[in-house]
This record gives structure tokens, sequence and C-alpha cells, in this order.
């Protein structure tokens, strides 16, 4: 019976597996083989004819050497043999004791020729602290967003094989033949194991998987934000280093050499092995692709990159606007723009979105920034840091039924926010008419209604363990609709301090007082937000630490001292008093 090609190469395949089993056995002793495996193909597909160097993992059991490389030629083929001691294997896996320099190759696609079940629980485990170490990356770098986002289980895949290209670059050479554009080849089958280990996490309360999105509990997030984590991740960085470049350099060099000497003298060798800026984006897909954060619109990727233009497009559509402008209308430390939109199709009616800029304050020019609160508090600096927190704020905020903004699209990688326009005035004019209304001999009902409702809208902010940061009156905003709306949150922290807010908005307020003629004013400013701050369940001790110099200086820069003093006087005439006798 006559065989044909494919399957004569099939038997021809089968036999080296064979041989490959055969020839572990020999260097270490079939009898104490726990499992072997040939690293670069997944299990279901053919030994890559293309690889002239095969990888081959060996565990064994109570192996003493601990450690071996074997070096032989099959067929025609270099084969390196990795045997290592069982424990020491399952150390690397659970706790990556050689730095991972054995187990993460369980990261990549491998074909399993003895040791089935064992390999695949080892994998497994590997994945779920893998997974975790993800999760507390992205929970130190975004610790806001952290509690919003949503997670594609591709994030993991891609995040995992770039964190190894950027320790051992050489990787990136065998990556290009596993890629069609940036995208892994057999990606679903290479799924399959982080879904079991993302399911396991989910039974074990440390995440949710629900709809092919990951979330992360709470406990979780919180844990993974503390320094000891952050060191310790890092701190893994340095053995994974030296031992994946130890048992990755021979095999991958060999390989390249073998298959054709001339790759080393072109530039894209070069670049992997001279330059400390490779851009590894281009051997993998973008991790954070697969990274959601909510809007009011909907989900945003954290990779999205979207200018001004791009937005109104996303907005319209194929539907091209009639007319675009865009005005500066405000920012010291921010860029914030006014974009103003008739389509084509209704001219009568005008959109309107605020975006704002996040700037880096990192540079020297921002350091008396830093010094104005020294002792009282701490601002955020980095634009991205801000920006998270302006987004997780508002989405926390809005769904509980605060008046905020509308976040409408976030492009992370150039620091925008683009939100809904609230249209209306800012708390300060209310204060302004109020020092006129006094010195007129007139009554300001209405201003002094909003400012208690101001008091009252802070109160139940703290009672969900939030806290503004950047309370002055400029920050709220009372709308034609009536409601007072909340804004600018990049300096917002849950659970804070809450006095803090009080202070800004009092001692900020009273900048905008003279004063010989508005005491008056500032007592009553001071009186309607403290009596709406009690009746939304804030506490009297909260308000009384306002008057503290802890506080008090902070604001005598730019707040006249009579001023000052008369809302201190004021605060302290409400210490004795309970909530329903205030005012």
């Amino acid at each position: 019976m006559a065989i044909s090609n494919s399957g004569s190469s099939m038997l021809g395949k089968e036999r080296l597996k064979q041989r490959i089993v055969e020839l572990a056995g020999h260097a270490v002793g079939s009898a104490n083989i726990r499992a072997i495996c040939l690293i670069g193909t997944h299990s279901n597909q053919p030994v890559d004819e293309g690889k002239t160097v095969l990888e081959v993992i060996v565990v064994v059991k109570k192996f003493q050497p601990r450690l071996l490389n074997y070096v032989a030629r099959l067929n025609g083929r270099t084969v390196i043999i990795f045997a290592i001691n069982q424990w020491i294997f399952e150390r690397d896996i659970d706790r990556g004791f050689l730095g991972e320099a054995i187990a993460s190759k369980l990261v990549f696609p491998y074909t399993i020729l003895q040791g089935k079940q064992y390999l695949q629980v080892q994998e497994l485990i590997l994945k779920k602290r893998l997974i975790l170490e993800s999760i507390e990356n992205l929970s130190i770098s975004y610790p806001e967003l952290i509690y919003h986002m949503q997670i594609k289980p591709q994030f993991f895949l891609y995040d995992i094989l770039l964190k190894r290209l950027r320790f051992f670059p050489l990787l990136a050479y065998e990556m290009s033949d596993r890629l069609e554009g940036n995208i892994l080849k057999g990606e679903e089958k290479a799924l399959k194991s982080y879904r079991d280990a993302l399911t396991q996490l989910d039974a074990e309360g440390l995440i949710t998987f629900k709809n092919d999105y990951v979330t992360t509990s709470k406990e979780f997030a919180r844990r993974s934000q503390k320094p000891t984590v952050w060191i310790t991740n890092i701190t893994k960085n340095v053995p994974r280093t030296i031992f994946t470049s130890i048992f990755g350099i021979f095999p991958q060099m060999l390989n390249i050499i073998i298959q054709n000497t001339q790759l080393i003298k072109t530039q894209k060798i070069n670049i992997m092995l001279l330059q400390a800026d490779v851009n590894y984006n281009y051997y993998t897909d973008e991790p954070r692709k697969y990274v959601f954060v909510p809007t009011a619109e909907g989900l945003v990727s954290l990779a999205n990159k979207v200018n001004i233009s791009g937005f109104i497009q996303k907005v319209f559509g194929t539907e091209k606007p009639e007319k675009i402008t865009i005005k500066a209308v405000g920012g010291i430390l921010n860029d914030v723009y006014l974009i103003k939109t008739r389509t084509t199709k209704d001219s009568n009616i005008e959109h309107k979105f605020l975006v704002k800029r996040f700037r880096e304050w990192s540079n020297f020019k921002w350091f008396p920034l830093t010094l104005w609160t020294f002792g009282t508090r701490t601002y955020a600096i980095s634009g991205k840091t801000r920006l998270a927190k302006e987004c997780a704020t508002s989405e926390f905020l809005r769904l509980r039924g605060f008046n905020v903004p509308k976040i409408l699209y976030v492009s992370t990688p150039e620091r925008l926010v683009f939100m809904e326009y609230i249209e209306g005035e800012n708390l300060s004019y209310s204060i302004k008419r109020l020092a006129l209304a006094v010195q007129r001999k007139e009554k300001s009902e209405k201003d002094l209604s909003d400012i208690e409702m101001t008091g009252e809208l802070f109160a139940k902010v703290h009672s969900h363990g939030m806290t503004l940061g950047d309370t002055k009156p400029e920050n709220v905003i009372v709308g034609k609709d009536g409601k007072v709306y909340l804004l600018d949150f990049e300096q917002a922290t849950q659970d804070g301090d809450k006095t803090w807010d009080i202070a800004v908005f009092l001692y900020y307020a009273g900048h905008y007082l003279q004063p010989i003629k508005d005491h008056e004013v500032a007592e009553g400013i001071t009186m309607a937000f403290i009596r709406g701050y009690l009746r939304g369940g804030g506490q009297l001790k909260t308000v009384r630490k306002s008057v503290s110099p802890k506080y008090t200086r902070v604001f005598s820069v730019f707040t006249m001292p009579s001023i000052i003093l008369t809302i201190i006087n004021t605060i302290k005439k409400v210490r004795e008093l309970d909530k329903e006798n205030v005012g």
C-alpha cells in the first residue's frame, strides 16, 4: 500500500517525537521522568520543520544534578534538552525560583510528549500567578481606575508575552514567525488555558470573570497597591533577566545562526541586540488594547489614541459637521477647550463638548504647588494619574446619582478626556452677587440656597468614602436646569481628608470678598455651607478641624486674614450646636 508524502511526513514527525522521548530517557533515566515537552508548537500541531534547533524540557523526579543541559543531533537537527529536578521546576512555576527561566517556556506554545495531566496542572498554576501579577501592575499604574476596568483575556496573553520580550529581546526573532500581523497564530487555542485560569481565580474570589471580561475584587486591588507588592514585582525582573538569558541565549543564538548567518548582519537583529528603546509592540499586539474603562457612552480602550478631530468623527460618524469652533476656556495647570459644532442635517442645533488635556506637572515650575500645601495635602502630579482620577471619580459619582458632567470619551495616550458641557455658571458668581447684595442691603436667597446645597452634596460624597480634593467654588456649577453639578476630580481620592474639602471651599470662597465690607457675607456663606453639610449627614467634628492652622495657613496666601478669621469664628459658633439648631 502506497503512503502519501503528507502521511509519510506525519509518520516521520511522530518518529521524531518518539526519538526525542528515547533520547531523554537515555540521558536521565526513563524511570524517573515526570514529564517531557517540546517547546515551540501546539500539542495538536506537527513539529515545525523550520525549527533547526529543538528545545525539550524534561522534568525528572529526584534529579540529583538538579539542572542540566544536554545537546544532541537527531535526524539532522540539534536537540537541546533542559533536564530539571521536579521540585525545582514546581518552585519555578509557583514562585519564580529560577526567575521563570524554565517555567516561562510554558507561556509559549508547546507539545506534550509525556505527562500531559501533570504539565497542564503546572501551566494552570503558572498562568494564575502571572495573571495576578499583571492585575497588580495595572493596579499600581492605575490605582483609581483598576476598580472600574473591564479586561479581556487577550490582555493577559499579550502582556505576559510582551514582558518576556523585554527581558530577552532575542525572543522577538522567533515571535515574528508566530504572528499574523500583531496577532498570535492560534490565539484562541492559546487563550483556552488563560480562560481556565481566570475561571479558577473567579472561584477563589480574587476576580470576577463574566461575559469574557475580567474585573478585580476591591480587596485584591487594594492589596495590590501596597508598596511591598510594587517592590516584589520590580525585584522579580532581575532573576528573570539573568536566568532567562542563561537558559535562553544559547538555543536562540544557535537557531538564528544555523538558519541564516546573514541575519546577524541585518538591521533587525542589530536593533534587537543593541538598542535599549526597542518598540516591542511591533512584535506582538498592544496589551492595553484589551483593557477598557467605562464612560457614559460605553467602554473605551486604554490604548485608543484619539485627538479632537477623531472624537468629532466618532460622535457624528459619516455626518460631517458644518461648522466646528474650538475655544480655550481656561485651565492654568491643564488645557481646557470648548468644542462647538453644527451639523449639515440640522444647523439650528449646536452641540457642545469640553475637552481637557492633562499636562505633566513633573517639571520644576510646578514645584511651588507642592510647597504650598506641604504637610497638609499631597497633590497628584502625573498627567496619567490625574486623568485616571478624573475618569474613575466621575463614573463613581455618576453611578451613585450625583450630578456630574458625563465622560464621553477618553484617550489615555493623548491624555485627553472628552466630557459633556454643562450650561450654567460656577458658584464664584453666586459669592460675588451675595457681596453686592449685602452692600445694596438686598437679599439673595437663591445664591445662599445653592451654597447650602453644595454643602449637602459634599457630605453625601463623603458618605461614600470619596473626597474631591479640589473643591473651590469654580468647580461647582449651578446649571440652567437649577441642579448643582460637581466637576474637576483629578485630585479626588478614596478615604481622603474630608476636612480639606471643607477648608478649600470656605477659605477659597473668602478669596472673592473684601476685608472691610464683606464680613457679613463670609459669615452667611459659612453658615449656609455648614447647614447643608450637616443636613447631608456630615459630622460636626469634620467641620471643626478646618479651623486648624494646618488648613488656614495654606489659604492665607490669597485670602485676607480678616476674612479667614471671620470664617473661623463662624465655624466656632456652631461647635456646640446640634444639627437641627445650626443657623
